[in-house]
């Protein structure tokens, strides 16, 4: 059994999940954003931009309440663990906690690049 400390790994998922919270919030309202500049005169190109953020916005939005779920599940699973295993975690919670760390990352690279399209967006729209 790997000696790690649980209360370390528990302290990183809550930082990951209050991060997806601010992921949620930032791109709900990016959405909103979305639907009003879609209430100016758009040309076809632009509409279909529209189109394709709404659709980007709906499935990162999914993704990230699958990752935030999936991380409250481990953690339960290592506060689980703490309590029966006097505070370590085995093998597979550590290399499961590990595969969500690089999960968060391939994340927050997809979500960084969705913003700049946006922004982008919003540039040559406003």
């Amino acid at each position: 059994m790997v000696q790690v400390d649980i209360s370390q790994l528990t302290q990183e998922c809550n930082g990951w999940r209050e991060q997806l919270r601010s992921y949620r919030d930032e791109f709900t309202q990016d959405e909103t954003k979305l639907r009003q500049a879609a209430g100016q005169p758009l040309t076809k190109e632009q509409l279909q931009q529209v189109e394709h953020l709404h659709n980007q916005f709906h499935i990162q939005l999914i993704n990230i309440h699958d990752l935030k779920q999936s991380i409250k599940a481990h953690d339960r699973k290592m506060n689980f663990e703490m309590a029966a295993f006097n505070g370590t975690a085995n093998e597979d919670t550590l290399s499961r906690h590990e595969q969500l760390h690089d999960e968060l990352q391939n994340l927050q690279e997809t979500l960084s690049t969705l913003r700049s399209e946006f922004n982008g967006f919003l540039q040559a729209t406003g």
